[in-house]
């Protein structure tokens, strides 16, 4: 039942997103960038307050702001003076001169310590900003006051879910983009869109620069490079981890301490984990050994399949032009599709992939992936075209799917070249349209039904009795022209 809870924890209505309150740091070359979650209990969300789709926040400063919907959550702090934290923001900091910095930003230890040393180093004001992807973090209570404490001028949360499902992965699904045959891409979708949305505030807030938490040994710093370059080539790039002498979870408390910024107070983990609303990855620990096999009470959004529910449930999916629309024949938005298809596929323990894959600086790394609803999906987008797409069609379109998969693993989603593929891909989906129904049951995926108004398949030709439309005579004249280079050398061997 506990692992069932946490199901819900993904909930598209709770919209509080805190960002992962991890206790970042190094850990073992895995990334540890504003996205990295480090316990099961950062990952539940309470619904209590957060029902509904409206909640507010209020400043110490008085302020409230609310949310609702897919609205901006904006929360303004008081700049602070010099003597709070070390750092000036009028003059040159230790390493140059930096106007106003946008931090992506968790509330955890490691940006906790990036805002002072901003601060310090480059004499800049720091507005924080959080994304919600649908980690379904704890209420926004909290991460305001931490903020403050460590010298933030400015708090901005943007509520992304709707806006990550329908741009980000739906397009992902329809190109059928799986990297190294079984990661469903979920980080790597994540990151451009929260870059993006930094991008933004940045402008909105006349800000000259952006940083970010991860390290550099992982993916994630390209990503957010990449889409910093795309979109905003003349803001400037701050990674800290790239820079500083801090080497570790010590130096970051004490630099903490030394610059008065509380250090927050989180359950160490030992996974490093990162969450969304398509996926929850967990590496670390005993999965650093590819030979082990993952711990039972790891898992947090699927249960094991061998305690599903002894009988299997049908689900239909609708679909549109290779897009999802419907579950069981009701419309849903994009995030609440998500959302929904990830609490039913949970609970049959569908989704697990646990993988070895090649990293983009070189280094191999080995993850264990949940992928409920994503899962699903890809499961009943492949089989409506194996209805509705030829075969040459589709050959081409798997072909590229792979490149299409690498460009979104290396963080080029913003690259011409994805967005050329985006527009084969949209086109040649047109006709993808139908449901496809599929049996759930103790971790498997069986497709039972599936149906098209543009279905190629054509019971009056494929039916072994005779027809109009197919002469099975004529197979004699076509196997002698398909086999005659077969033919030439065996007569030339001999």
């Amino acid at each position: 039942m506990a692992q069932l809870k946490s199901i819900s924890a993904f909930s598209s209505s709770n919209l509080a997103f805190h960002g992962p309150k991890r206790e970042s740091y190094p850990y073992h070359g895995k990334v540890c960038c504003p996205g990295k979650l480090s316990s099961f209990q950062e990952l539940g969300a309470r619904k209590s307050e957060l029902q509904g789709n409206t909640f507010a926040v209020t400043s110490s400063n008085g302020i409230v702001t609310r949310a609702h919907n897919n609205q901006v959550i904006r929360a303004v702090l008081p700049t602070y003076s010099e003597t709070e934290v070390s750092g000036s923001t009028k003059e040159r900091g230790l390493r140059g001169k930096l106007n106003k910095v946008v931090l992506a930003y968790s509330g955890g230890l490691d940006t906790s310590v990036i805002v002072p040393w901003l601060r310090e180093n480059y004499g800049c004001d720091v507005v924080c900003f959080t994304a919600d992807v649908g980690q379904g973090l704890k209420e926004l209570e909290g991460l305001e006051k931490k903020a403050k404490a460590s010298g933030a001028s400015q708090l901005v949360v943007k509520d992304l879910k709707e806006e990550f499902v329908n741009d980000y992965i739906f397009p992902c699904l329809r190109a059928g983009a799986i990297y190294e045959r079984k990661y469903l891409l979920g980080t790597s979708m994540a990151r451009p869109v929260i870059a993006k949305a930094m991008v933004d505030v940045a402008k909105e807030v006349g800000a000259d620069a952006v940083a970010h938490g991860c390290t550099g040994k992982g993916n994630d710093q390209v990503r957010f490079e990449l889409t910093f370059f795309a979109l905003n080539p003349k803001l400037n790039v701050v990674a800290p981890w790239r820079e500083w002498d801090i080497r570790g979870r010590e130096d970051a408390i004490e630099y903490a301490k030394k610059h008065n910024v509380p250090v927050p107070v989180t359950k160490k983990s030992i996974y490093s984990r990162d969450g969304n609303l398509w996926h929850l990855s967990h590496e670390g620990d005993i999965l650093e050994d590819p030979e082990n096999e993952p711990k039972k009470d790891m898992f947090m959004l699927t249960v094991d399949p061998e305690d599903a529910p002894n009988e299997p449930e049908y689900v239909d999916i609708g679909i549109v032009s290779g897009i999802p629309v419907s579950v069981n024949g009701k419309k849903l938005s994009p995030a609440s599709l998500l959302d929904h298809l990830n609490q039913i596929g949970g609970k049959h323990g569908i989704g697990r992939v646990d993988m070895v894959e090649n990293r983009l600086v070189g280094m191999k790394s080995r993850g264990v992936y949940e992928t409920p609803g994503g899962t699903i999906l890809f499961a009943a987008a492949r089989e409506l075209e194996n209805l509705t797409l030829d075969r040459e069609t589709m050959q081409v379109k798997d072909s590229l799917a792979l490149k299409y998969a690498e460009l979104v693993y290396a963080g080029r989603w913003f690259d011409p070249l994805r967005e050329s593929l985006d527009s084969f891909m949209e086109e040649i989906s047109k006709t993808t349209t139908g449901s496809v129904t599929l049996k759930l049951y103790k971790g498997s995926i069986t497709v039972t039904s599936r149906k098209s108004p543009y279905s190629l398949y054509r019971q009056d030709i494929s039916s072994f009795e005779s027809g109009d439309v197919y002469d099975q005579a004529d197979a004699a004249g076509f196997i002698r022209l398909y086999g005659l280079p077969i033919r030439v050398r065996a007569m030339l061997d001999s």
